[in-house]
């Protein structure tokens, strides 16, 4: 039986998101197409009917959840505190798999093939221009302060991430949070 091109498409997007959460809370190396596939509901053969090999399926998961993180953090903030509020959050920190791509797996991404390098260089350009289009200015060029910002941002995630002790990662995020 031939599907149509509708649920092909429909599975494919099931695929993405279930590859895009599932690699943001394992890491890159973390997680099998065949363990993702049966996420999905789906056998493991039929993951090439759908992408040429493994390094599609990542790069087009890195750049889904850099549009999740557009939607979720920055489409309903009306400036730069209100992402500040969200990004440099205990549930941020405690939940890579809803969270920003360069946060959780942003450090791996140079030692992947270009075409995931490429979905990451998406990822991180995009979250430099949405912090330069909160803080009111055009995204070309970037000002210093875009920069800085979303340096804080995600070095300040990435450490909460690498602490164990609560009230550290409390003093952290709130001290990170002040520099909006």
């Amino acid at each position: 039986m031939r599907y149509t091109d509708e649920h092909k498409a429909t599975v494919r997007a099931k695929i993405i998101a279930e590859a895009s959460a599932a690699l943001r809370r394992a890491g890159l190396d973390g997680v099998s197409i065949p363990a993702l596939m049966k996420r999905a509901g789906l056998t493991h053969g039929g993951f090439y009917a759908h992408f040429e090999d493994r390094d599609e399926l990542v790069a087009e998961a890195v750049e889904h959840a850099a549009r999740q993180t557009r939607d979720a953090v920055f489409e309903n903030a009306t400036g730069l505190e209100d992402v500040f509020d969200v990004y440099l959050s205990r549930d941020h920190v405690r939940h890579p798999e809803r969270g920003c791509v360069v946060a959780a797996l942003g450090a791996d991404a140079p030692r992947q093939r270009a075409v995931v390098r490429k979905a990451f260089s998406y990822a991180a350009t995009g979250l430099l221009s949405l912090v330069q289009k909160k803080l009111g200015g055009k995204a070309d060029p970037l000002s210093d302060e875009a920069i800085e910002r979303a340096a804080l941002m995600v070095g300040a995630v990435v450490l909460a991430r690498l602490i164990d002790d609560d009230a550290l990662v409390d003093r952290l995020l709130s001290i990170a949070r002040r520099q909006r």
